[in-house]
């Protein structure tokens, strides 16, 4: 490691030993170099991998499997069936910075004993214009809106910023890269869903939304792929569904069990 390197760099080698995953990233020693390659990859033989340059990984996380765009790179959906060799430390974080851009520097700053997290009333309340919108969700929206945009079904990240009543992530259900501020898709998701509550409701049986419940949750497991990430104006964005199960689930808890027989 050169005389130059960045103490984040310098720290994180140092966590890595032998092997280290980072989201969907197995990271692994290769004499005084790395090996990259998809965790889901972690047993397959090296001849059946592509084997790919530094300069490829940024076009790799551009685009999902099945020519997506990917405009949150912490999401879940990294392609795999790739290898890429990296002979020194610098490489390694070039490599890691075009899969996970700036992850490296924000794990580093989540180690100190302040780190520095903005959380979602701060954030919101310096926003103007149309965004301002966001400060009118109650911590308890709020959540609700955190819990379904940031679901790991959509994002790896470790959320440590939070709203009153809402704990941060748990490491082992994300990854290593944490979260230190509210991102620009989750701040479009909240000013949507302000919007959503603006709107007229009405009242559902236990039996129609535990019906709703179920064919929410089978919509998830087989979502539409045409539908952009960040597109909150379709009904059957992924996040939006996730948001309708985050609100009908709790009433369905609270029903006791005659009421759902």
């Amino acid at each position: 490691m050169g005389a130059g390197v960045n103490p984040a760099l310098k720290a994180f080698v140092s966590e890595l030993g032998d092997k280290l995953v980072l989201a969907q990233v197995l990271v692994r020693r290769v004499g005084a170099g790395f090996e990259l390659r998809h965790v889901a990859d972690r047993d397959r033989a090296d001849e059946t991998l592509r084997a790919l340059k530094l300069s490829d990984l940024r076009a790799l996380a551009q685009f999902t499997a099945t020519g997506a765009f990917r405009p949150l790179k912490s999401s879940p959906n990294l392609q795999t069936g790739w290898c890429v060799v990296l002979s020194d430390d610098a490489k390694l974080e070039l490599a890691l910075n075009q899969l996970y851009p700036g992850a490296i520097a924000d794990w580093y700053a989540a180690q100190s004993p302040q780190p520095p997290v903005t959380d979602f009333r701060d954030f919101t309340n310096r926003q103007t214009g149309m965004y301002r919108i966001t400060t009118r969700l109650t911590d308890a929206q709020t959540a609700q809106v955190i819990r379904a945009c940031c679901h790991r079904s959509f994002c790896l990240k470790r959320r440590l910023w939070t709203v009153e009543g809402l704990p941060t992530d748990a490491a082992p259900k994300k990854s290593l890269i944490p979260c230190l501020e509210p991102c620009a898709l989750l701040l479009e998701f909240a000013r949507k869903a302000m919007r959503i509550e603006q709107q007229p409701k009405f009242e559902l049986s236990v039996d129609d939304a535990a019906t709703m419940v179920a064919a929410l949750q089978l919509a998830l497991a087989h979502p539409r792929h045409d539908i952009r990430d960040a597109d909150f104006n379709a009904p059957d964005n992924p996040r939006r569904i996730q948001l309708v199960l985050e609100k009908l689930q709790p009433a369905l808890k609270l029903a006791s069990p005659t009421e759902t027989e």
